[in-house]
């Protein structure tokens, strides 16, 4: 063979260089093919849905994408922004509302599980100039700083009267086979209020407030049947 066969050109680097480099082409398709296979899929929206719901006593025709929550239905349909959005995923409680009586997250339902249910909001506790006895207790009481969480604190504290009135125990009721109402000791507030986080922390003054609504016999008015309506 000569000197001048492409074979006899051949070293031993060339050869292991041109090796490695096709041995590592079907890994790296590969890779690339996994990559692609494990990409999330592009959630393409559904149609809008019908929907009616009654807020504050009003009836309102929305129209509204499936996964819609209640919170963004509240807030960016109805304009009912008391309703705050914190966390958007129920630990803090600033999206509370009462639904049929009773507090919910509004950020971890969706807006077509609640058509027909009464569904109240902070505007429809109480407004300016008519303020709910726990608003006005809020204010008496310095039971808020920032007020961010405020509006959730208020239908909390609306709905937990409402449960104590039923005589609804809590973890930390002493005994549960006590029938009627509810005696709600500070030990009862801080637990029944729980759910609802203050950043700046006016708990102490929040535990007054409801405690001085409940001591006065102001008893909330029964939400679930108010007229008011949304400012």
């Amino acid at each position: 063979m000569s000197q001048d066969s492409p074979v006899a050109a051949a070293t031993r680097r060339g050869f292991l260089q041109s090796a490695g480099a096709l041995a590592g082409a079907p890994l790296l398709v590969g890779h690339a093919d996994a990559e692609t296979a494990h990409a999330p899929a592009v959630a393409l929206a559904a149609p809008p849905v019908a929907l009616v719901l009654r807020v504050n006593g009003q009836a309102h025709a929305l129209q509204v994408e499936p996964r819609t929550t209640l919170l963004d239905a509240l807030r960016d349909h109805l304009g009912l922004t008391g309703t705050k959005k914190g966390c958007d995923r129920g630990q803090c409680g600033a999206c509370t509302v009462i639904v049929d009586g009773r507090r919910i997250n509004a950020c971890l339902s969706l807006a077509l599980a609640h058509a027909g249910d009464a569904i109240i909001t902070i505007e429809g506790i109480g407004q300016p100039g008519n303020l709910h006895p726990l608003q006005a207790a809020f204010v008496a009481e310095d039971a808020f700083q920032c007020g961010y969480c405020t509006p959730g604190q208020v239908c909390s504290g609306v709905a937990l009267m409402e449960e104590a009135r039923r005589g609804d125990c809590s973890a930390v009721t002493p005994d549960v086979r006590r029938q009627g109402k509810a005696m709600l000791t500070d030990a009862e507030i801080r637990e029944r209020m729980s759910g609802n986080l203050c950043r700046c922390g006016a708990y102490a003054n929040i535990v007054a407030a409801v405690q001085a609504v409940h001591e006065g016999n102001a008893t909330a008015h029964d939400a679930s049947n108010t007229t008011q309506t949304e400012a």
